[in-house]
């Protein structure tokens, strides 16, 4: 297998997104050494599996944090755009359920850890009590939950800016039509044939307008593994936590992570919690008669996306490959069933959806 999915601007996007080299972990004495110094903070490390950070549960005498550390190829910039996005929703509605960033006892937000001549960040989280969203089952009640608290996020977020918002990232969906170099790494001839519908799909529907679309610093991941819930409460979410993809780019593109997640996954309606979802975010923010047929066909676009790269990556990153593969694992059976649905049926859904209707 090649050592890159394709060249220029795909080789661009990997490397910008963390996803071209494997690395190092770092030593776990290490982060225990900073996080007494900086933080006053001692306790047991339990390390946590994710895309591209290393992440610890640190387990402290009365409570628990998360600890992350960014990978030697992340420029501090992005992981400052990261923390201070938490920062400002923090400030500028505090009512939202959004996980706080822990100041060292200087007052910084983060530590830098010099790591064999790379600069790495390391930063506490306080820890978000709860279920994954992926853990749960929600109800139709609790997807428009869900739903809503994005529309909030992204309403307050329109005010947001950073120097580094305009980042180049493989998983903005803006650049999809980029990638079909990826094909060329699926072995399933029904997989590639899944894919080029896709492709044509976002070409024919989202290319001609994606530079006319409303654009602002979104989440970027509100995905079920970046949601934390609680099904005791009324208020169902409890923690909008991981930034890492945070950028600057169409703003219908950020419910479309989220529907990328929740497609195909009811195999008889499967556009229903999708639907669901739609429905409570709009509650927070309305989605334009102009908007709403691009939004499926992003949804099938990102879900194509992350089955396309996850296999690339696995065989690249082996220590990283059960957690990929874990992630993406029943894809290509949801864009089948999600692309079996004429894109014209599933926006009549949404509308009905947002009537109370779907």
């Amino acid at each position: 297998m090649n050592a890159s999915p394709s060249s220029g601007l795909a080789q661009r996007l990997f490397a910008g997104s963390g996803l071209a080299s494997p690395h190092e972990p770092v030593d776990p004495v290490v982060v225990s050494g900073l996080l007494h110094r900086h933080y006053r903070l001692a306790g047991r490390l339990q390390p946590v599996a994710t895309e591209k950070d290393e992440t610890f549960r640190l387990r402290a005498e009365e409570t628990q944090f998360l600890v992350k550390v960014s990978p030697p190829d992340e420029a501090p910039a992005i992981v400052g755009l990261q923390t201070a996005a938490m920062r400002f929703l923090e400030d500028a509605v505090p009512e939202l359920p959004v996980q706080r960033v822990r100041l060292t006892v200087e007052g910084r937000d983060n530590v830098v850890v010099e790591d064999d001549g790379s600069l790495r960040i390391l930063r506490v989280f306080e820890y978000v009590e709860g279920a994954l969203w992926a853990q749960a089952d929600p109800d139709a009640g609790q997807l428009a939950q869900v739903g809503e608290v994005l529309g909030r996020v992204d309403v307050a977020l329109e005010a947001f800016a950073h120097p580094a918002d305009r980042r180049e990232l493989m998983w903005d969906i803006r650049h999809f039509h980029h990638l079909t170099g990826l094909v060329e790494h699926t072995p399933s001839g029904e997989h590639r044939r899944l894919a080029a519908e896709v492709f044509r799909l976002f070409e024919e529907a989202v290319v001609p307008r994606v530079d006319d679309l409303e654009a602002q610093v979104i989440h970027g991941d509100y995905s079920p593994y970046n949601v934390v819930v609680d099904e005791q409460s009324d208020d169902y979410v409890a923690g909008v936590i991981d930034f890492g993809d945070t950028m600057r780019s169409a703003l219908i593109f950020d419910p479309a992570v989220s529907l990328a997640n929740l497609v195909g996954r009811t195999p008889d309606e499967p556009w229903w919690e999708a639907c669901a979802f739609v429905a409570g975010y709009e509650r927070a923010r309305p989605i334009t008669d102009r908007e709403l047929p691009l939004l499926p066909v992003a949804a099938l676009a990102r879900l194509t996306l992350r089955a396309l790269i996850t296999n690339w990556r696995a065989e690249r990153v082996p220590g990283r490959r059960d957690y990929l593969l874990a992630h993406a694992k029943d894809d290509w059976i949801n864009v089948e069933r999600a692309i079996a649905v004429p894109m014209s049926d599933v926006v009549a859904q949404l509308r009905a959806g947002r009537r109370g209707h779907g």
